[in-house]
């Protein structure tokens, strides 16, 4: 009886191991998608540069200008999982991307895998990229071939086991990796649609305003509504509109502050908010009205905070 059990115990195990390895193998985009990438446009490249905040984490954290265009990585980024190191991605062959074709950019772009088939941590915003259209990631993938070349050698994460698995990665992918528009607005505008594609996807706005679980995975019940910092210093402000976030600022007033970085209350952002504002003040007036109509039609959901510790 004994010896039948732990039979049983094997086979189940080994149909579990078999089970799990099949959910966590890589996903990759077909054939047919990557033989549909254009060649890319570099003007239209550039504004998905700035509206993807490349340069917030890639590039120096004190450039300024044409300084942010040198893209060497470097940026520590303090998470509950670990310290993840934003990589090099310049068009240096050795140490940056310039080796890798278009087709390893999009299926880094848009199913988060490594030209060597490995999974990257979601600590890169594949999670939000992911709803980026073919036709924007070859033009991005156009203009990066534009950009300077760093040598900058970048040291690896120092992420503690089990979280440095890479194929876990999958596991993980499997439960929340989620490329399909989040909110569902009946009666967009092509204003907000526009605003939607920004938001959810190249700017990667969820990926600090929307609280996650313990396994970083994200509350969409909680869309934008605020959360706590990665670092777990601080916390990143509600930006639906609700009284508890920006229902008190007006259309007119999130456009001009995306463009100036100036509150309504006439103070200004501050912290990782500063990047991103500068990003924002790249694209065209258009681009950022369409931005303010998106967060304005978007369900209001009341701020969160955790308590302070005693």
């Amino acid at each position: 009886m004994i010896k039948k059990l732990a039979m049983l115990a094997v086979i189940l195990g080994t149909g579990v191991a078999i089970l799990l390895w099949f959910l966590s193998a890589p996903d990759v985009l077909e054939a047919e998608e990557l033989a549909a990438l254009p060649q890319g446009d570099i003007a239209n490249g550039r504004i998905m540069f700035w509206a993807g905040g490349c340069a917030s984490c890639h590039a120096d954290e004190k450039a300024k200008g044409d300084e942010k265009l040198m893209l060497g990585g470097g940026l520590e980024l303090k998470s509950p999982f670990g310290v993840f190191r934003a990589p090099n991605i310049s068009m240096d062959a050795e140490n940056g991307i310039g080796g890798w074709s278009k087709a390893e950019f999009a299926n880094a772009m848009l199913k988060g895998v490594a030209p060597d088939g490995s999974h990257y941590f979601p600590a890169f915003p594949y999670t939000s990229y992911s709803r980026m259209n073919g036709k924007d990631v070859a033009d991005l993938w156009a203009f990066m071939k534009t950009l300077p070349k760093s040598a900058n050698k970048v040291a690896d994460h120092d992420v503690p086991f089990p979280f440095n698995i890479r194929r876990a990665v999958g596991l993980w992918k499997w439960l929340y990796f989620k490329p399909q528009p989040i909110m569902k607005i009946a009666d967009a505008t092509p204003e907000i649609r526009r605003g939607q594609y920004l938001v959810e996807g190249p700017g990667h706005c969820s990926e600090c305003h929307t609280p996650r679980n313990i396994l970083g995975g994200y509350d969409y019940s909680r869309w934008l509504a605020g959360a706590t910092a990665p670092d777990g210093k601080g916390f990143i402000p509600n930006i639906t509109p609700h009284k508890t976030g920006i229902a008190a600022w007006s259309f007119e007033d999130i456009v001009y502050s995306l463009e100036s970085g100036f509150k309504p209350d006439y103070d200004t952002f501050g912290s990782t908010m500063v990047d991103v504002q500068e990003n924002m003040a790249m694209l065209s007036k258009e681009d950022r009205a369409a931005i303010a109509a998106y967060l304005k039609k978007i369900p209001a959901v009341e701020k969160i905070a955790p308590k302070k510790k005693k």
